[in-house]
């Protein structure tokens, strides 16, 4: 897959330990699978970033783990339940992957896509308030 990519957020990937560079190169592969729109940035100084119309996703590699963050607002539904943390968070969900766990590609790709779409559809803020 070819792609336009942030040397900024190489950069960041290259200083990690192999494990998590691998999760995180399988992230952002996925991420850009899930819409040619969608580009990659650096924000919060070093943190990488998924936008599309709006923030879709966010890299933060831990200690023993990398997060990714998906900017939903708890409205994108999680059937296979990956989501590990910010259950009720009103901005950001985290699906963590641990060292030698597989990153649950197709069910972060299919709520990445959704995501998007709820950007395209006027974003996280309008949607929830036409829900209520």
């Amino acid at each position: 897959m070819t792609y336009a990519k942030d040397d900024r957020v190489d950069a960041y990937i290259d200083a990690l330990p192999d494990w998590q560079q691998s999760i995180c190169h399988e992230v952002r592969d996925l991420m850009h699978a899930a819409d040619p729109e969608l580009q990659e940035t650096i924000k919060r100084t070093v943190q990488p970033y998924f936008v599309c119309q709006g923030t879709v996703a966010a890299l933060l590699a831990a200690r023993t783990h990398v997060n990714v963050f998906l900017y939903d607002g708890a409205i994108v539904p999680d059937p296979d339940g990956i989501i590990t943390a910010g259950h009720a968070n009103s901005t950001a969900r985290t699906v963590a992957v641990h060292e030698g766990v597989r990153v649950p590609a197709e069910p972060l790709l299919v709520m990445v896509r959704q995501i998007i779409a709820n950007n395209r559809a006027g974003g996280l803020r309008k949607l929830k308030r036409e829900r209520s």
